[in-house]
């Protein structure tokens, strides 16, 4: 008999206590994000374009960060990005952008975003750049 163990392995809970905004039109893309937060502790918000987002931080009064598409309906992730740092300059917001290449990096930093990454996203380094923009320890 096989004394071993076989143990999931769970992620850490490193957002234990945040609450993160998904700013994504796509439902797949909104899901996917929503599962990795969730299984790392997080608690996820989710607004289907940039009129939504503004409207929720008018309502929830603390976020700690924000998941910004940049290629919305209504109102796009740049516009939306400008009128969150004019009102809460120090929420860090990370582009989800497919455009990296073309250019669309540069601009998400220009509207006042904190980071981009590029889709398909790779979750480790969605890893580094929420723990870097929360400061919360790398392990």
């Amino acid at each position: 008999m096989n004394s071993k163990k076989s143990e999931i392995e769970l992620p850490k809970q490193f957002l234990k206590g945040k609450t993160i905004l998904i700013a994504e039109d796509e439902d797949f893309n909104f899901r996917l994000l929503q599962k990795f937060l969730t299984m790392r502790g997080g608690e996820v918000i989710w607004a289907k374009n940039g009129l939504e987002l503004l409207n929720i931080l008018d309502e929830k009064k603390h976020l700690d960060l924000i998941l910004m598409d940049i290629k919305m309906p209504k109102m796009n992730g740049y516009e939306a990005t400008k009128k969150v740092k004019e009102k809460y300059p120090q929420l860090p917001i990370i582009a989800q952008t497919a455009f990296a290449l073309f250019g669309d990096s540069e601009d998400a930093l220009e509207a006042g975003c904190d980071d981009y990454i590029a889709k398909p996203i790779r979750f480790e380094d969605l890893t580094t750049k929420i723990k870097y923009h929360l400061k919360i320890k790398q392990t």
